[in-house]
């Protein structure tokens, strides 16, 4: 089974095309699992509440039959077990970042050993960017040098990188062309923040299975790593 991280936007039943390998992964798990129909989990921490989890409820179901065991946070609190628990699929949705791997570090293990047991993992956003090792964190400078977008009447926090699930082992970004930044991934590779990173475009989703990386939609996943005197920046398309 495959890690799917999906760049944000795509929150529309006719998204539901970029949620449909996710979903048939989880129904040939279901199946394996003597269900007919795949039970997937959708976890979101957000401050919308139980209307952003619907959001992501309608926009799977779009994508095919499924039953759903949704479980919805407005941020701020550990979930428990349960919330991941019996299920052929995980979808975790987008929100604060910061406050999305708060909320599921203490599943973290759980979801490692889901995830190594065939169970299929989509994060959205926020929900793609803790997939990976070392989750990075939304903010806008690195030792107080501004490095991508900000509010000019309100400087941003620090750039930081905290213990995400590591389901894979480069760090993770999501709406890198509409958010603009791809400047952040340069400078934190470069700095030696992080070792490398993928960015990935809104509408973009990203498939790392067995067969390697694979990607769909309508933008790019931006690979960034260091290179001799700099970073080399390169692009990988749908």
């Amino acid at each position: 089974m495959s890690v799917h991280l999906l760049g944000g936007g795509a929150l529309e039943p006719a998204d539901a095309p970029l949620y449909a390998p996710f979903l048939a992964e989880a129904a040939t798990r279901a199946r394996a699992a003597g269900r007919t129909v795949p039970r997937v989990a959708i976890v979101s921490i957000h401050p919308g509440g139980p209307e952003r989890a619907e959001v992501l409820r309608v926009v799977l179901a779009a994508a095919g039959e499924v039953e759903t065991h949704v479980t919805s946070s407005p941020g701020g609190e550990p979930l428990a077990l349960t919330a991941i628990a019996d299920v052929d699929g995980i979808l975790v949705g987008g929100g604060i970042v910061e406050q999305v791997r708060a909320g599921l570090e203490p599943l973290f293990g759980e979801l490692r050993r889901q995830v190594a047991g065939g169970v299929p993992y989509l994060g959205v956003s926020a929900g793609a960017m803790i997939a990976a090792e070392g989750a990075l964190g939304g903010g806008s400078r690195i030792d107080g040098v501004l490095v991508a977008p900000e509010d000019p009447a309100e400087p941003g926090p620090e750039f930081e990188v905290d213990a995400g699930i590591g389901l894979v082992d480069v760090a993770i970004d999501a709406h890198v062309a509409q958010r603009g930044t791809l400047s952040r991934l340069v400078a934190a590779v470069e700095s030696g923040l992080i070792d490398g990173a993928l960015g990935i475009d809104e509408r973009t989703v990203l498939i790392v299975g067995e067969g390697g990386l694979r990607v769909e939609g309508d933008g790019s996943v931006w690979r960034v790593l260091p290179g001799d005197g700099g970073v080399l920046v390169s692009t990988i398309g749908a």
